[in-house]
């Protein structure tokens, strides 16, 4: 299945929240995740340009746009992104098919 690494940050509400009442990110992330008929395989807060990272498992990107949307529309969370990850069996075989098909494209400048 479909990997997918996303990331985001808190706002300062939700920043200020967490100092006053500690909670568990990662079981909050799992669980609209699942709800959404995804696997979390793993949460990490982050430094730098974004707060926090979910590595998420979907049979389709177009599942997981409903828990992105949950998470968003909560005000929790800004500067959400998305990215697909590929294993490195799946580039390989990505590879391949671009070998079997490299005859068949014609650059414009030749």
């Amino acid at each position: 299945m479909p990997l997918f690494v996303t990331t985001g940050c808190y706002t300062a509400t939700s920043a200020k929240g967490m100092i006053d009442n500690p909670s568990n990110r990662e079981k909050a992330a799992r669980g609209v995740m699942e709800a959404a008929g995804g696997k979390l395989h793993s949460f990490y807060l982050t430094t730098g340009e974004t707060d926090w990272m979910a590595i998420t498992e979907f049979d389709d990107g177009a599942d997981l746009i409903p828990a992105l949307l949950v998470i968003s529309a909560s005000g929790a969370v800004s500067n959400v992104k998305t990215v697909r990850a590929y294993t490195g069996a799946e580039f390989k075989a990505a590879q391949q098919k671009a070998g079997t098909i490299a005859s068949s494209y014609k650059p414009p400048a030749k």
